[in-house]
């Protein structure tokens, strides 16, 4: 097994079949599976499923599942060799996957970028919980407040980590999203998910401060300039919002201040 990959494989029957089952997969179903390792997972999931797309970017555990497939006469699983970050997906209807802990979080925002119908995926018990975040709690983060517009977040169960081999040091948690209905634009959003990066990378400081020493991320205005524009500002609503530290505006809070500031701060 190759460390550098983060590989963990889930050797607990049972917790297998209840992540599977969670899927409530069936004939219809087109399920994106990433990090699929030896087939743990993908074996089981193609006995149900119309299709499966398997992404694992190590060739040597990629050529196994191919043997595995193959010695199980399975034809409806697609194995791509690539990396999930870079590569571009097929079309998918569901996300089931045993998720390698290093690229939990640009997978899941890479995830937001597509449609689909379900998620259920494990992660890192303490990724799961920054997820779910309350505002102005320690979990309380980017990925939460991205995910807010975006999906609900349920925790389904926890996997002790007696269930992998290698064992990793961390218990782990499953997860579902599930696609809500977004309540703002497109282009609205777009903004919004550069505000909230620029935001987090300084969650405690306060918004002003934050945006400023952030500014790369948002706009091309040297640190004299977007300072400039912020102190003019004379929206009421807004200079208070400037006053809160980052992780205490709610994602709606956050979004006034991205719509308002975007305009102040574009050439």
């Amino acid at each position: 097994m190759n460390k550098n990959f983060g590989q963990n494989y889930l050797i607990d029957k049972n917790k297998r079949d209840q992540v599977i089952k969670f899927g409530n997969i069936n004939r219809n179903d087109t399920v994106l599976e990433i990090g699929s390792g030896i087939g743990t997972l993908t074996i089981e999931l193609a006995k149900k499923a119309k299709k499966v797309i398997a992404v694992e970017q190590d060739f040597k555990i990629c050529d196994i599942l191919v043997e595995r497939l193959a010695k199980e006469e399975i034809d409806n699983v697609e194995v791509i060799n690539a990396d999930a970050v870079k590569v571009e997906f097929p079309k998918f209807n569901k996300i089931v996957s045993n998720l390698p802990y290093q690229i939990s979080s640009p997978i899941t925002f890479k995830f937001l970028d597509y449609n689909f119908d379900l998620a259920v995926l494990m992660y890192q018990k303490e990724f799961a919980s920054r997820m779910n975040g309350k505002v102005g709690s320690k979990d309380y983060s980017r990925l939460s407040a991205m995910l807010y517009f975006k999906c609900e977040v349920d925790k389904l169960t926890d996997v002790s980590c007696e269930s992998f081999i290698p064992k990793p040091k961390v218990d782990s948690t499953v997860i579902s999203l599930t696609p809500k209905e977004l309540k703002i634009n497109p282009d609205e959003f777009k903004i919004y998910s550069n505000f909230t990066k620029a935001l987090f990378q300084h969650r405690n400081k306060k918004i002003k401060n934050a945006l400023i020493d952030s500014r790369h991320i948002i706009c091309n205005l040297d640190k004299k300039e977007i300072k400039t524009r912020l102190n003019d500002v004379t929206d009421e609503k807004l200079n208070e919002f400037f006053k809160k530290r980052v992780t205490l505006l709610a994602p709606e809070d956050i979004l006034y201040v991205s719509l308002k500031v975007n305009p102040i701060i574009s050439d």
